[in-house]
């Protein structure tokens, strides 16, 4: 049932996205008069639909994205009508697409053409959708980070343990009789630490950190150390413990045993972890590594989905790092709600910051200058403004609209590219899940 609810959590945030991501299309195309006769979420056939002024909104079957319907996308061939026994099968396609276009323009809308708004305009209609995906994931992360924190290893004490280890007790659990049989107590059981205790200082240095402590008792196995923490009850205690000696193999970079033993300080307790907030100001550069990291990861897709596509015929497990669909993602939300022993504000935060990271990608995602995204058509109206500017300086006539219709074939053979890389990962989310909670 748990399960169920994070992938419905998922899902309502994702179509909400959607939606907004098309209504940021929307909204600046009717305020510069572009006719828009469709807003769809989703694709493929139509559950629901209802017609309002001169726009029809609706949802469809397959929720993954959406569209505006705007008239008049291509502008006319610049060199008039075209005969088609004169064109290739590509230049057929491209005039057959222009015409489907231009036949739902009637006479009285021609002035609200897309393809006749200025270039500042068609910007901003093809920026707001990714815009809103940013803004989304703007607050999304912000909520996250700065309003339900992250959870940070404290210097709080979440377990003792009783035993020191060794190499026929790892764990360092006691025996039935509650006693270190064949070794000794650790310092902490020695000295009454319990759950709940914060450590303050070892040695008068001071325990800011997890990290602190580790560095305070490093080269102290052996020695007497003062250790001064404040009990859950707020009550400031200060004992003298000898600290003792963990012994642990060492590894080198590559992970291989290299037969020597280091030895450290060893206390004997477990941290806890707590919800700690971001202030704001650390929003953006978090944001900022995110982004990185997806760029990174868009450069990588294909060939990680090539590899993907070959894991699936074989037993290898599945790269943690690769790629994830909709459908993994929404199995991942489905494992955090029905996770057991998790606080549910860690719940809570986990899926909003799933969804907003979601957003950010669907950012970057989107603005890759490449038809069909929205990248593409920014791309084509930022070539449009660069060759009026040319022209000005040069002062000859301004040229019209850049001829995006040209780009279709690209568009088509993009538009099969990612169903067939939609499709593997989509296939390999169902035959080999990945579990990440």
């Amino acid at each position: 049932m748990l399960t169920l609810l994070g992938i419905l959590i998922f899902a309502i945030g994702l179509l909400v996205s959607i939606a907004l991501h098309e209504l940021g299309h929307m909204t600046p195309a009717k305020k510069f008069g572009v006719k828009v006769p469709q807003y769809m979420v989703g694709f493929g056939p139509t559950l629901w639909s209802r017609i309002k002024g001169e726009t029809e909104y609706g949802i469809k079957a397959i929720p993954l994205g959406g569209y505006i319907r705007m008239i008049g996308m291509f502008p006319p061939n610049p060199k008039g009508p075209q005969d088609p026994e004169k064109l290739g099968r590509m230049g057929q396609m491209i005039e057959s697409a222009r015409e489907e276009v231009l036949a739902e323009i009637s006479p009285e809308d021609e002035s609200r053409t897309f393809y006749r708004l200025s270039v500042p305009k068609k910007l901003t209609v093809m920026f707001g959708g990714p815009f809103m995906n940013l803004v989304i994931a703007t607050i999304l992360f912000t909520i996250s980070l700065s309003v339900i924190g992250r959870p940070e290893v404290t210097t709080t004490i979440s377990d003792v343990i009783k035993c020191v280890p060794t190499a026929a007790n790892p764990n360092g659990i006691p025996s039935t009789s509650g006693t270190c049989d064949g070794g000794v107590d650790t310092p902490a059981a020695e000295i009454g630490l319990s759950a709940g205790d914060t450590l303050v200082t070892v040695n008068d240095v001071e325990i800011a950190t997890w990290d602190d402590l580790g560095t305070a008792l490093a080269d102290e196995a052996g020695n007497q150390v003062d250790v001064t923490y404040l009990t859950s009850t707020g009550e400031t205690i200060t004992k003298s413990v000898e600290v003792a000696a963990l012994e642990s193999e060492v590894f080198d970079d590559s992970g291989q045993a290299t037969g020597e033993v280091s030895t450290r300080g060893f206390l004997g307790v477990m941290p806890s972890f707590d919800l700690v907030q971001a202030p704001v100001s650390e929003v953006p550069g978090f944001m900022a590594s995110v982004t990185s990291a997806s760029i990174g990861a868009l450069f990588e897709f294909p060939a990680r989905v090539f590899g993907l596509a070959g894991e699936l015929f074989t037993d290898a497990p599945r790269d943690p790092e690769g790629p994830v669909s909709v459908v993994g993602i929404g199995r991942i939300s489905g494992q955090i709600t029905s996770s057991e022993d998790v606080p549910a504000i860690y719940k809570v935060g986990d899926l909003i910051t799933l969804l907003a990271s979601v957003n950010l990608f669907l950012f970057v995602f989107n603005m890759v200058p490449i038809l069909p995204l929205d990248g593409g058509h920014i791309a084509g109206a930022l070539y449009e403004g660069a060759r009026r500017q040319v022209a000005r300086v040069r002062r000859k006539p301004l040229p019209g609209p850049v001829d995006t219709a040209k780009m279709l074939p690209v568009a088509y053979v993009m538009s099969l590219v990612l169903l067939a890389m939609s499709a593997i990962v989509i296939l390999a989310d169902i035959i080999k899940p990945m579990s990440f909670y």
